[in-house]
């Protein structure tokens, strides 16, 4: 399983959807890359295949930065790679 993560400007978190083949995965990272640098804003509408009900739309202008990622069996805690959690403890 393939995970797109999109980080939008002013929100912390990113949106994710998944696909299951890296053709696929790929084909949604050039076609994000493609709007990201188009000169007028436009929607760009997305499905998930992990989550078949799950859709999400973005203005292109909003969107400031992509990433694909693999999620391997051993990695299944659903925390996105790349950014660091930690807990004060008492």
């Amino acid at each position: 399983m393939f995970t797109l993560d999109l980080m939008l400007k002013n929100t912390p978190l990113p949106i994710s959807v998944q696909r299951k083949e890296a053709e696929d995965a790929q084909a949604v990272y050039q076609q994000v890359l493609s709007a990201m640098g188009a000169s007028t804003p436009e929607i760009i509408e997305l499905t998930c295949e992990k989550q078949e009900d799950k859709k999400i739309a973005v203005f292109s202008d909003q969107i400031s930065a992509v990433m694909i990622s693999q999620k391997s069996g051993a990695t299944s805690s659903g925390r996105v790679p790349g950014f660091f959690s930690a807990v004060a403890a008492e």
